[in-house]
């Protein structure tokens, strides 16, 4: 094996990272292209979201509809694991990186994966065909292999706070301003309201699409894969979770855990004892 030149060397060490995204040298920066200074003060921070990941600028109604996706999941409450987290971290005297770094850590599958697992299943029916004139026969195969793998949860659908989410409709009329303008085709909003229906038909019951369900309308019909919801979701709700561990460090609480203290926890062991 021959020994590599220092010119070899050095161009595996040029290459070894490798991005289309951004290009530096001294005195200039560039995102996809675009030198950083044009950039500034004439895209919003939506479209510059679009642009790292998408590697061009959204139309301005592309941006305006990823902009209300991603304000209207900013926060829900000190009862969303991930902002009770924020705000228990927060009174441990941890940085504030460090806080909201352990409230990311718990956006998975179960507390910040439905919208991704939702644009799956909007998907696997936009797969199957899923146009006007078999939409329902292609949401009921999806759902039936949704409930089938998963269990009989549908991701985006219901909720245990509102009876009817408020986020849904002003977010669906801006798709559909959005469809009017020609921005989006509006085949993933049908997609979401038969899969509505479909689970009315199924269960009996009404359970309304919720913030997830919505928002991956959203992201599918800007057309971003399905993990990057995920990643979407994460950016929208670090805002909130910023928020509330800023609150709580700035009013000095110290070490608040998850209740107070008057309020016991349900201890189910051994009835007092000692040892023999």
């Amino acid at each position: 094996m021959s020994e590599k030149s220092p010119e070899d060397i050095l161009a595996e060490a040029k290459a070894w990272w490798t991005t289309e995204i951004v290009d530096i040298h001294p005195g200039q920066i560039s995102m996809r292209g675009y030198a950083i200074q044009d950039l500034i003060g004439k895209v919003s921070f939506p479209q510059m979201i679009w642009l790292m990941l998408r590697g061009d600028l959204p139309s301005a109604a592309q941006g305006r509809l990823l902009e209300a996706a991603l304000v209207a999941s900013v926060d829900h409450g000190p009862h969303a694991p991930s902002i009770a987290i924020a705000r228990i971290a927060a009174t441990t005297g941890i940085d504030l990186n460090n806080v909201m770094a352990s409230a990311v850590n718990v956006l998975g599958d179960v507390h910040g994966g439905a919208g991704q697992q939702c644009m799956e299943l909007y998907e696997t029916v936009a797969q199957d065909g899923g146009h006007e004139s078999n939409l329902a026969g292609a949401v009921d195969r999806a759902l039936d292999a949704f409930v089938a793998a998963h269990g009989k949860i549908i991701p985006g659908f219901g909720h245990r706070w509102h009876p009817v989410d408020p986020r849904c409709a002003p977010l669906l009329a801006l798709v559909e301003e959005a469809r009017a303008a020609g921005a989006v085709q509006g085949r993933y909003a049908r997609i979401g309201g038969e899969v509505e229906a479909a689970i009315k038909r199924r269960t009996g019951k009404s359970i309304p699409m919720n913030i997830d369900g919505v928002t991956a309308v959203i992201f599918c019909e800007l057309g971003f894969a399905a993990p990057l919801g995920r990643g979407l979701f994460i950016l929208s709700r670090s805002v909130g979770i910023l928020s509330h561990a800023w609150e709580e460090i700035s009013k000095g609480s110290r070490m608040k855990g998850p209740m107070p203290k008057s309020i016991p926890y349900t201890y189910a062991g051994k009835p007092p004892r000692k040892p023999e």
